[in-house]
């Protein structure tokens, strides 16, 4: 699962539907993979307006990346800056979450990651 996936999934609980703690979820016992993958810049500045910033840099601080600056990086910025460009590239597409957990900040629920994927299948006293 990649590190740009993460910042789209929010805990599936039907009492958390309304809390702002269940977005996003947090990585636990992350085991990640690099894949090597061409950086395709105007997808990356395209992409980037639908990013949730905040969330995205609470992801790669918990991954153990370094500080996202607090505002994104504006198009001419990407555009202008490659050794950024290419930070957000191995960032988003090219880091993987191999195995592991993503935990709800509300309700606590673990959902496992295995082989790259992420199981959302809940128990029925949670659905």
């Amino acid at each position: 699962m990649k590190v740009l996936s993460l910042n789209f999934l929010t805990c599936a609980v039907k009492a958390c539907k309304s809390s702002s703690a269940s977005y996003p979820l947090h990585p636990k016992d992350a085991e990640l993979v690099q894949d090597d993958i061409e950086v395709n810049p105007e997808m990356l500045i395209n992409v980037l307006p639908r990013l949730d910033w905040a969330a995205l840099r609470t992801t790669a601080s918990e991954l153990g990346f370094p500080q996202l600056p607090e505002q994104p990086p504006s198009a001419d910025d990407l555009r202008g800056d490659e050794a950024t460009l290419k930070d957000l590239h191995h960032l988003l597409l090219e880091t993987q979450m191999a195995e592991g957990k993503l935990v709800c900040g509300n309700c606590g629920h673990e959902y496992a990651v295995k082989e790259g994927i992420a199981n959302f299948l809940l128990p029925s006293h949670l659905v």
